[in-house]
Protein backbone atom coordinates (compact mmCIF):
# COMPACT_ATOMS: atom_id res chain seq x y z
CA UNK A 1 0.00 0.00 0.00
CA UNK A 2 1.19 3.52 -0.85
CA UNK A 3 -0.52 6.72 0.25
CA UNK A 4 -0.01 10.15 -1.31
CA UNK A 5 -0.01 12.81 1.42
CA UNK A 6 -1.17 16.30 0.46
CA UNK A 7 0.23 19.25 2.39
CA UNK A 8 1.08 22.94 2.18
CA UNK A 9 4.68 23.60 1.21
CA UNK A 10 6.00 25.60 4.19
CA UNK A 11 8.73 24.08 6.36
CA UNK A 12 6.29 23.68 9.24
CA UNK A 13 3.62 22.06 7.06
CA UNK A 14 6.22 19.70 5.63
CA UNK A 15 7.42 18.86 9.15
CA UNK A 16 3.83 17.85 9.96
CA UNK A 17 3.46 15.81 6.78
CA UNK A 18 6.71 13.92 7.34
CA UNK A 19 5.75 13.35 10.98
CA UNK A 20 2.53 11.63 9.84
CA UNK A 21 4.40 9.82 7.03
CA UNK A 22 6.86 8.37 9.55
CA UNK A 23 4.03 6.97 11.67
CA UNK A 24 2.44 5.40 8.60
CA UNK A 25 5.77 3.97 7.41
CA UNK A 26 6.32 2.37 10.82
CA UNK A 27 3.08 0.48 10.16
CA UNK A 28 4.24 -0.72 6.75
CA UNK A 29 2.54 1.92 4.60
CA UNK A 30 4.65 3.57 1.88
CA UNK A 31 4.09 7.30 1.45
CA UNK A 32 4.72 10.12 -0.99
CA UNK A 33 4.54 13.83 -0.08
CA UNK A 34 2.66 16.12 -2.51
CA UNK A 35 2.92 19.88 -1.86
CA UNK A 36 -0.05 22.08 -2.72
CA UNK A 37 -0.24 25.88 -2.59
CA UNK A 38 -3.39 27.25 -0.91
CA UNK A 39 -4.99 30.70 -1.19
CA UNK A 40 -3.72 31.43 2.32
CA UNK A 41 -0.17 30.87 1.04
CA UNK A 42 -0.64 32.96 -2.09
CA UNK A 43 -2.22 36.07 -0.53
CA UNK A 44 0.32 37.25 2.01
CA UNK A 45 -0.45 40.95 1.65
CA UNK A 46 -3.90 40.80 3.29
CA UNK A 47 -5.30 39.48 6.57
CA UNK A 48 -6.63 35.93 6.81
CA UNK A 49 -10.07 37.39 7.56
CA UNK A 50 -9.96 39.39 4.31
CA UNK A 51 -9.29 36.23 2.28
CA UNK A 52 -12.35 34.53 3.78
CA UNK A 53 -12.84 32.48 6.90
CA UNK A 54 -13.56 29.09 5.31
CA UNK A 55 -10.83 26.84 3.99
CA UNK A 56 -8.14 29.51 3.75
CA UNK A 57 -5.41 26.87 4.17
CA UNK A 58 -7.37 23.76 3.18
CA UNK A 59 -9.60 24.31 0.14
CA UNK A 60 -7.06 23.54 -2.60
CA UNK A 61 -5.82 20.47 -0.71
CA UNK A 62 -9.39 19.20 -0.34
CA UNK A 63 -9.89 19.66 -4.08
CA UNK A 64 -6.91 17.35 -4.69
CA UNK A 65 -8.53 14.81 -2.34
CA UNK A 66 -11.73 15.01 -4.37
CA UNK A 67 -9.74 14.57 -7.59
CA UNK A 68 -8.01 11.59 -5.95
CA UNK A 69 -4.58 12.94 -6.89
CA UNK A 70 -3.78 12.55 -3.18
CA UNK A 71 -5.08 9.95 -0.69
CA UNK A 72 -4.89 11.86 2.58
CA UNK A 73 -4.41 15.48 3.61
CA UNK A 74 -2.35 16.68 6.57
CA UNK A 75 -3.17 20.02 8.20
CA UNK A 76 -2.54 21.99 11.37
CA UNK A 77 -5.67 21.10 13.34
CA UNK A 78 -6.20 24.78 14.20
CA UNK A 79 -6.47 25.63 10.47
CA UNK A 80 -9.45 23.31 9.97
CA UNK A 81 -12.82 24.96 9.41
CA UNK A 82 -15.43 24.11 12.06
CA UNK A 83 -17.61 22.27 9.57
CA UNK A 84 -16.09 20.20 6.77
CA UNK A 85 -17.66 19.80 3.33
CA UNK A 86 -19.80 16.64 3.42
CA UNK A 87 -17.38 14.56 1.32
CA UNK A 88 -14.60 14.71 3.93
CA UNK A 89 -13.84 13.56 7.45
CA UNK A 90 -11.04 13.87 9.98
CA UNK A 91 -9.80 10.40 10.92
CA UNK A 92 -6.84 11.18 13.16
CA UNK A 93 -5.35 13.80 15.45
CA UNK A 94 -1.70 13.41 16.43
CA UNK A 95 -0.43 13.66 20.00
CA UNK A 96 -0.76 17.26 21.03
CA UNK A 97 2.24 19.52 21.56
CA UNK A 98 2.27 22.07 24.40
CA UNK A 99 -0.63 24.39 23.53
CA UNK A 100 0.60 27.74 24.88
CA UNK A 101 1.03 30.94 22.91
CA UNK A 102 4.52 32.40 23.25
CA UNK A 103 6.26 35.70 22.65
CA UNK A 104 9.27 35.42 20.35
CA UNK A 105 11.90 38.12 19.89
CA UNK A 106 15.52 38.80 18.98
CA UNK A 107 15.67 41.26 21.89
CA UNK A 108 14.76 41.41 25.57
CA UNK A 109 11.48 43.13 26.44
CA UNK A 110 8.82 43.13 29.12
CA UNK A 111 5.34 43.17 27.62
CA UNK A 112 3.85 44.38 30.92
CA UNK A 113 5.94 47.58 30.86
CA UNK A 114 3.25 50.12 29.94
CA UNK A 115 5.82 52.91 29.59
CA UNK A 116 6.96 51.26 26.34
CA UNK A 117 5.02 51.28 23.06
CA UNK A 118 5.79 47.75 21.98
CA UNK A 119 4.75 46.59 18.50
CA UNK A 120 3.80 42.90 18.32
CA UNK A 121 3.50 40.96 15.07
CA UNK A 122 0.57 38.57 14.66
CA UNK A 123 -1.96 37.65 11.98
CA UNK A 124 -4.44 36.11 14.45
CA UNK A 125 -7.64 37.99 15.34
CA UNK A 126 -7.77 36.05 18.63
CA UNK A 127 -4.23 37.03 19.62
CA UNK A 128 -4.73 40.68 18.63
CA UNK A 129 -7.90 40.89 20.74
CA UNK A 130 -6.30 39.20 23.75
CA UNK A 131 -3.31 41.53 23.54
CA UNK A 132 -5.67 44.52 23.55
CA UNK A 133 -7.50 43.05 26.54
CA UNK A 134 -4.49 42.26 28.75
CA UNK A 135 -1.90 44.72 27.34
CA UNK A 136 -3.86 47.74 26.00
CA UNK A 137 -0.66 49.80 25.63
CA UNK A 138 0.67 47.37 23.02
CA UNK A 139 0.03 47.83 19.29
CA UNK A 140 0.00 45.08 16.67
CA UNK A 141 1.09 44.73 13.07
CA UNK A 142 0.00 42.13 10.52
CA UNK A 143 2.74 39.61 9.83
CA UNK A 144 2.26 36.69 7.40
CA UNK A 145 4.40 34.07 5.70
CA UNK A 146 6.28 31.05 6.99
CA UNK A 147 8.02 31.27 10.36
CA UNK A 148 11.47 31.87 8.88
CA UNK A 149 10.12 34.78 6.80
CA UNK A 150 8.34 36.28 9.79
CA UNK A 151 11.46 36.09 11.96
CA UNK A 152 13.37 37.90 9.22
CA UNK A 153 10.67 40.61 9.01
CA UNK A 154 10.81 41.08 12.78
CA UNK A 155 14.60 41.34 12.85
CA UNK A 156 14.50 43.93 10.05
CA UNK A 157 12.33 46.19 12.25
CA UNK A 158 8.70 45.44 11.39
CA UNK A 159 7.95 44.66 15.04
CA UNK A 160 9.60 44.20 18.44
CA UNK A 161 8.30 40.67 18.99
CA UNK A 162 5.86 38.11 17.57
CA UNK A 163 3.03 36.22 19.23
CA UNK A 164 3.03 32.61 18.02
CA UNK A 165 2.04 29.07 18.97
CA UNK A 166 4.71 27.23 20.95
CA UNK A 167 4.21 24.15 18.77
CA UNK A 168 5.40 25.78 15.55
CA UNK A 169 8.26 27.61 17.24
CA UNK A 170 9.45 24.36 18.84
CA UNK A 171 9.10 22.28 15.69
CA UNK A 172 11.09 24.80 13.66
CA UNK A 173 13.88 25.03 16.25
CA UNK A 174 13.37 28.67 17.33
CA UNK A 175 12.88 27.94 21.04
CA UNK A 176 15.89 30.05 22.02
CA UNK A 177 13.94 33.10 20.82
CA UNK A 178 11.02 32.54 23.23
CA UNK A 179 11.05 35.35 25.81
CA UNK A 180 7.63 34.76 27.39
CA UNK A 181 5.12 31.94 27.66
CA UNK A 182 1.50 33.02 28.14
CA UNK A 183 -0.78 31.48 30.73
CA UNK A 184 -3.28 29.15 29.00
CA UNK A 185 -6.15 30.48 31.13
CA UNK A 186 -5.53 34.03 29.92
CA UNK A 187 -4.37 33.40 26.37
CA UNK A 188 -6.62 30.39 25.79
CA UNK A 189 -5.38 28.83 22.55
CA UNK A 190 -7.19 28.39 19.25
CA UNK A 191 -9.23 25.22 18.85
CA UNK A 192 -6.90 22.38 17.91
CA UNK A 193 -3.66 24.30 18.52
CA UNK A 194 -0.66 21.96 18.83
CA UNK A 195 -2.12 18.95 17.01
CA UNK A 196 -1.93 17.72 13.41
CA UNK A 197 -5.11 16.53 11.68
CA UNK A 198 -5.45 13.88 8.98
CA UNK A 199 -8.32 14.36 6.53
CA UNK A 200 -9.66 11.79 4.04
CA UNK A 201 -12.64 11.23 1.78
CA UNK A 202 -15.55 9.60 3.63
CA UNK A 203 -15.73 6.91 0.96
CA UNK A 204 -12.12 5.82 1.51
CA UNK A 205 -11.72 2.06 1.93
CA UNK A 206 -12.65 1.32 5.56
CA UNK A 207 -9.67 -0.98 6.16
CA UNK A 208 -7.23 1.73 5.03
CA UNK A 209 -9.04 4.33 7.13
CA UNK A 210 -8.86 2.09 10.21
CA UNK A 211 -5.15 1.46 9.68
CA UNK A 212 -4.43 5.23 9.43
CA UNK A 213 -6.35 5.80 12.66
CA UNK A 214 -4.51 3.00 14.45
CA UNK A 215 -1.10 4.33 13.41
CA UNK A 216 -1.62 8.10 13.71
CA UNK A 217 -4.49 8.94 16.05
CA UNK A 218 -3.73 9.79 19.69
CA UNK A 219 -6.79 8.85 21.75
CA UNK A 220 -6.48 11.53 24.45
CA UNK A 221 -5.72 14.32 21.97
CA UNK A 222 -8.63 13.18 19.82
CA UNK A 223 -11.08 13.37 22.74
CA UNK A 224 -9.89 16.89 23.52
CA UNK A 225 -10.13 18.09 19.92
CA UNK A 226 -13.55 16.54 19.32
CA UNK A 227 -14.86 18.56 22.29
CA UNK A 228 -13.18 21.78 21.12
CA UNK A 229 -14.33 21.37 17.52
CA UNK A 230 -17.92 20.75 18.67
CA UNK A 231 -17.70 24.05 20.56
CA UNK A 232 -16.39 25.83 17.45
CA UNK A 233 -18.99 24.25 15.16
CA UNK A 234 -21.83 25.38 17.44
CA UNK A 235 -20.50 28.95 17.37
CA UNK A 236 -20.03 28.66 13.59
CA UNK A 237 -16.52 29.98 14.07
CA UNK A 238 -13.62 29.83 11.68
CA UNK A 239 -9.87 30.29 12.09
CA UNK A 240 -10.27 34.06 11.56
CA UNK A 241 -12.91 34.63 14.28
CA UNK A 242 -11.64 35.53 17.82
CA UNK A 243 -13.07 32.53 19.65
CA UNK A 244 -11.04 30.00 21.60
CA UNK A 245 -11.35 26.76 23.55
CA UNK A 246 -9.14 24.31 25.37
CA UNK A 247 -10.17 20.87 26.61
CA UNK A 248 -8.12 18.97 29.17
CA UNK A 249 -8.46 15.38 30.42
CA UNK A 250 -8.02 14.07 33.93
CA UNK A 251 -8.84 10.39 34.04
CA UNK A 252 -12.39 9.98 32.73
CA UNK A 253 -13.18 13.68 33.26
CA UNK A 254 -12.91 16.42 30.65
CA UNK A 255 -12.79 20.15 31.37
CA UNK A 256 -13.47 22.57 28.52
CA UNK A 257 -12.73 26.28 28.81
CA UNK A 258 -13.92 28.49 25.97
CA UNK A 259 -14.78 32.04 25.06
CA UNK A 260 -15.41 34.86 22.60
CA UNK A 261 -13.62 38.20 22.64
CA UNK A 262 -14.49 41.43 20.82
CA UNK A 263 -12.03 42.69 18.21
CA UNK A 264 -11.10 45.66 20.41
CA UNK A 265 -10.47 43.35 23.38
CA UNK A 266 -12.96 45.14 25.61
CA UNK A 267 -15.65 42.46 25.83
CA UNK A 268 -14.70 38.94 26.87
CA UNK A 269 -17.33 36.23 27.43
CA UNK A 270 -16.01 32.91 28.71
CA UNK A 271 -17.09 29.86 30.66
CA UNK A 272 -15.93 26.40 31.71
CA UNK A 273 -17.77 23.09 31.67
CA UNK A 274 -16.82 19.73 33.22
CA UNK A 275 -18.15 16.26 32.47
CA UNK A 276 -17.42 12.74 31.30
CA UNK A 277 -14.71 12.57 28.62
CA UNK A 278 -16.90 10.31 26.49
CA UNK A 279 -19.45 13.14 26.26
CA UNK A 280 -16.92 15.67 24.91
CA UNK A 281 -18.86 16.60 21.76
CA UNK A 282 -22.08 17.22 23.72
CA UNK A 283 -20.19 19.22 26.36
CA UNK A 284 -18.46 21.37 23.73
CA UNK A 285 -21.85 22.12 22.20
CA UNK A 286 -23.34 22.95 25.61
CA UNK A 287 -20.45 25.30 26.44
CA UNK A 288 -20.98 27.18 23.18
CA UNK A 289 -24.72 27.42 23.83
CA UNK A 290 -24.01 28.80 27.32
CA UNK A 291 -21.90 31.56 25.78
CA UNK A 292 -24.45 32.34 23.07
CA UNK A 293 -27.23 32.73 25.64
CA UNK A 294 -24.99 34.97 27.76
CA UNK A 295 -24.54 37.66 25.09
CA UNK A 296 -22.23 35.70 22.82
CA UNK A 297 -24.76 35.66 19.97
CA UNK A 298 -24.86 39.47 19.84
CA UNK A 299 -21.08 39.74 20.19
CA UNK A 300 -20.44 37.25 17.37
CA UNK A 301 -22.85 39.07 15.09
CA UNK A 302 -21.04 42.32 15.82
CA UNK A 303 -17.62 40.74 15.18
CA UNK A 304 -18.67 39.24 11.84
CA UNK A 305 -20.19 42.56 10.74
CA UNK A 306 -16.97 44.42 11.61
CA UNK A 307 -14.82 41.85 9.81
CA UNK A 308 -16.95 42.02 6.67
CA UNK A 309 -16.76 45.82 6.43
Amino acid sequence: MKLKIGTRGSKLALWQAYYVAEKLQQGGIDTEIVTIETKGDKKLDVTIAAIGEKGVFTQEIEQQLLNKTIDIAVHSAKDMQSELPEEFELVAFTEREKVNDVLVSHRSLNLADSSKSWVIGTSSARRKALLKHYYPHVSTVEIRGNLQTRVSKMESGLCDAMLLAYAGVHRMGFEEMIIHEFDIHEFVPAVGQGSVAVEVLKDMDSATKSKIQALVNDTDSSKRLIAERSFLKTLRGGCSIPVFALANLKGSEITIEGGIISLDGKQLINDTIVGNAEDGAALGKQLAQNLLSNGGDILLEKIKKQMNN
